[in-house]
């Protein structure tokens, strides 16, 4: 009988040194990727909005909108005729929310003012909660209300930066990000030179850059250091100037409780949790608390009067089929968070997943996409949210009648 040559054994060592071969290699694989998916045009671009579409943000009806266009001279952006409509960019549609609709708008609009924006931050222990997909939502939903927005990246991930349009491994780098403020706060111009633009009108961004990791040292051994020095002080110290710019700073963590997303949580005037209802995604949700509470506790006396406006769970990528888990998991957190639980639920989208829909939120979407009835089931409780969220606000930042 002939002998059968065995394979030779596999070692499944690996050293230091094969996982830093292998990154560069994932690294240069990552790229080739990342290329093949934004070609040909790596830019995003904000979608077009009809008529009907402007007559939904307005709270008007498509013929008001239509009669108001032509008989403005020129107050209104009349938009570009097509057809027996009209489509009208984000900036102009923007401008109809902020001139026409019966949405308050804030001092910000009309000049400068004492008025003071708010600082939401986006926190979960546990990855795959959508926590950068519904910041990014609830950056763009919270415009289009006609809120000026800033979102800061603090994950070293840049996930939110590249939802942003930067191709955060090739345009952005680690002064870009707020890291240079971390390590010295007297650093020229502070946060606010780290602004960019995006390609959604209304919407800045300060990136981030995998070199965020450097504040994990540097903060803890400036509190050893320098007497006094409060480590969990720095990020809000240094966002304090922007309030005075942005209605709204949305601060998007790392699943962790590293130092600088402590930073975030001290800083934040609100707090929102996405959450999947799933057992391990729960139970994750509730050791937060327990690890936040810990922690602050060694400066919790520094900051006794510290409060969130509010603390908002919300329920996202809920599957409604017949095996999910989560009715369950949505009565436990009924139980555990009460009125903490966001009256609003978003669905699970295959739709989001496909690769033609890559970089992209349910915002991005033009309605005349191919996709666009489908994800309008996954848009609406987003505009729903940012609505609830906004309306929190306004009765705070609204005169006195």
């Amino acid at each position: 009988m002939a002998n059968i040559s065995q394979p030779m054994p596999i070692d499944p060592t690996v050293t230091l040194a094969e996982i830093s071969d292998f990154a560069d290699v994932v690294t240069d694989y990552a790229v080739e990727l990342r290329d093949q998916i934004l070609a040909p045009r790596p830019r995003k671009t904000a979608p077009m909005f009809s008529t009907s579409e402007i007559a939904e943000l307005c709270g008007l009806s498509r013929q008001q909108v239509l009669h108001m266009a032509k008989s403005s001279d020129g107050v209104l952006p009349e938009g570009q005729t097509v057809g027996r409509g009209r489509t009208f960019t984000l900036a102009e549609a923007r401008n109809w929310v902020q001139q026409v609709s019966d949405i308050y708008q804030t001092p910000l609009v009309a000049g400068p003012s004492d008025f003071e924006g708010k600082i939401i931050i986006t926190s979960q222990l546990k990855g795959g909660s959508a926590k950068t997909t519904t910041t990014m939502c609830l950056a763009q939903g919270l415009s289009l209300r006609g809120r000026k927005v800033l979102v800061v990246d603090l994950d070293p991930q840049a996930s939110l930066s590249e939802l942003c349009g930067l191709y955060a491994e090739k345009e952005v780098f680690a002064d870009d990000s707020v890291l240079p403020f971390i390590y010295n706060q007297n650093v020229e111009g502070g946060l606010e030179a780290k602004v960019q633009s995006t390609y959604w009108d209304g919407l800045d961004v300060i990136p981030a850059h995998t070199e965020l990791v450097g504040a994990e040292y540097h903060l803890p051994a400036m509190q050893m250091k320098v007497p006094g020095f409060k480590f969990w002080q720095v990020l809000r110290d240094g966002l304090q100037p922007l309030r005075k710019k942005y209605d709204y700073i949305i601060l998007d963590t790392s699943p962790s409780l590293s130092y600088l997303n402590l930073n975030a949580l001290m800083a934040a005037d609100a707090m929102v949790m996405p959450m999947v209802p799933e057992n391990l995604d729960f139970f994750s949700s509730l050791s937060f608390w327990r690890l936040f509470s810990d922690v602050a506790k060694s400066f919790m006396r520094f900051e006794a009067d510290k409060k969130y406006d509010f603390v908002s769970v919300l329920l996202t990528r809920v599957n409604y089929g017949p095996t999910s888990a989560a009715p369950v998991v949505r009565t436990w957190a009924q139980g555990a968070y009460r009125h903490w639980l966001a009256p609003f639920e978003v669905p699970a989208s295959s739709v989001m997943s496909s690769g033609a829909l890559a970089f992209t939120t349910v915002f991005d979407i033009s309605s005349s996409h191919s996709q666009a009835k489908s994800l309008q089931r996954v848009r609406q409780p987003l505009v729903d949210y940012c609505r609830w969220v906004d309306d929190m606000f306004v009765k705070q930042w609204r005169p006195a009648q």
